[in-house]
């Protein structure tokens, strides 16, 4: 195996590239600038010695704690629950949440083995209980699994007294937030419901 098949066979591993987008990519590399295959090269190669997730809100920053909980115009009453550090871009891309973030890495899912206690809801819960917050939004995606994780959330949180919401479902069931487009996302947090 040369190179170049090692490489398309490395780049169709990638979610979401089969075979055939592979290909096209790695044949693209060959006939682009070298400027912009070794800068792709460096970023590649650093990105798991700089990229860290942050110690507060879980999601993935070159500087900890990241710049949105640093952030002293944001509304420190406020957070935002997501699954996965790429729903913190897609929600902050609406510009309709001003407050914090808490990523759990992950959705409840017996099947692949992934319970409460693999994610970050203990550490939501001692945010919350440390004080300060008075409403927690889940976002969640609305898949089966999303839905246990929002429900389960709501019991560990029920002791708290924190107001907690749901962002309103606009979004199609089954789907995820990174795939939404922006006006569905936004009616979503403006139309979120008590829980």
């Amino acid at each position: 195996m040369n190179a170049l098949e090692r490489l398309m066979g490395n780049l169709s591993r990638l979610p979401g590239l089969g075979r055939k987008s592979a290909s096209r990519i790695a044949y693209y590399l060959l006939r682009t600038d070298e400027s912009l295959v070794r800068a792709l090269a460096e970023d590649l190669g650093r990105l798991r010695e700089t990229i860290r997730p942050c110690s507060m809100c879980g999601t993935y920053t070159d500087v900890d704690p990241c710049g949105i909980c640093t952030d002293a115009s944001r509304d420190r009453t406020s957070i935002c629950v997501v699954e996965e550090p790429r729903d913190v871009l897609t929600i902050e891309s609406i510009h309709e949440h001003r407050g914090l973030y808490h990523v759990l890495m992950g959705a409840i899912s017996p099947i692949d083995g992934i319970g409460p206690d693999s994610l970050r809801i203990g550490s939501l819960v001692d945010r919350v209980r440390r004080g300060g917050i008075q409403e927690v939004i889940l976002a969640t995606n609305p898949t089966v699994e999303g839905e246990t994780t929002a429900l389960y959330m709501v019991k560990a949180l029920k002791e708290t007294g924190v107001k907690i919401s749901r962002i309103a479902f606009g979004l199609p069931v089954g789907g995820d937030l990174e795939y939404a487009d922006k006006q569905t996302l936004t009616r979503s947090f403006k139309g979120r419901n008590a829980f």
